[in-house]
């Protein structure tokens, strides 16, 4: 495991790196990532699906969902909340903003479509038939609670997420080995995920399922959602970062 100034001073070359990437590149490596953050909530919602005890359902999710993570970092794929550890180099003068936002925006945009592509075929293959339906039915519970959340409630969960998310993807970056990786990765994931923060890609498959599994669900819905919880993944990872650069780098 490498120390902390150690793994800030990598990732300085590792964001370097991804603000270089040509963008056709930026946004394929975001639509593989959405698809890893979009089989990782399906994974745990099959896993957790027909449990009547919530807090065991969400301590079943916990344990399945950091798989999307794991797999993120393993095939070098691009996730926006992620890659909210740029504000580390930036601050460190080692990048620009226009440089961060070269590589946010299109990993953002291709991290949408993987996971909305993801929950089409999903619905369209009868995945969600699983259950009798029941699969179904708490597919779209979970997309009508997240769109009902109010604005202050949805920006602070993201925040809280998203400082959890970039912990994860920075210990990952000091480990030297997989298991090493692995295990940085899961067990704060694992924290969000049962403590119930929000994950503007992970949402980016849940909202567009709920739509296409239940009509009354609108975009409208979705965005109202995906604003704040984007908005506050980026002040949660942008803070996470500026912390650790601050006090390790």
């Amino acid at each position: 495991m490498l120390t902390l100034k150690e793994t800030i001073e990598t990732y300085d070359r590792v964001g370097q790196g991804k603000t270089a990437s040509p963008l056709w590149r930026l946004v394929l490596l975001g639509v593989l990532a959405g698809f890893w953050i979009g089989c990782g909530a399906l994974a745990s919602s099959i896993a957790a699906c027909g449990i009547a005890d919530p807090g065991l359902a969400k301590l079943v999710s916990g344990l399945v969902f950091p798989f999307g993570l794991i797999m993120v970092i393993l095939s070098g794929a691009e996730l926006f909340t992620g890659n909210c550890l740029l504000a580390s180099p930036l601050l460190r003068r080692k990048l620009t903003v226009a440089q961060c936002l070269r590589n946010l925006v299109p990993v953002y945009l291709g991290n949408v479509l993987g996971g909305v592509l993801l929950a089409a075929a999903c619905v369209y293959s009868g995945v969600y038939n699983l259950g009798g339906g029941a699969l179904a039915s708490s597919a779209v519970s979970v997309a009508g609670a997240k769109m009902a959340l109010s604005f202050g409630p949805a920006f602070i969960k993201g925040v809280l997420c998203n400082i959890l998310v970039c912990a994860a993807v920075l210990f990952a970056i000091g480990a030297k080995s997989v298991p090493g990786k692995a295990i940085a990765a899961f067990v704060p994931v694992a924290v969000f995920v049962m403590a119930g923060f929000e994950h503007s890609i992970a949402n980016a498959y849940y909202l567009p399922l709920g739509i296409l599994l239940d009509p009354t669900l609108t975009l409208s819905g979705c965005l109202h959602n995906l604003l704040p919880v984007t908005l506050g993944n980026l002040v949660g990872g942008c803070a996470f970062a500026a912390a650790m650069s601050a006090s390790h780098g």
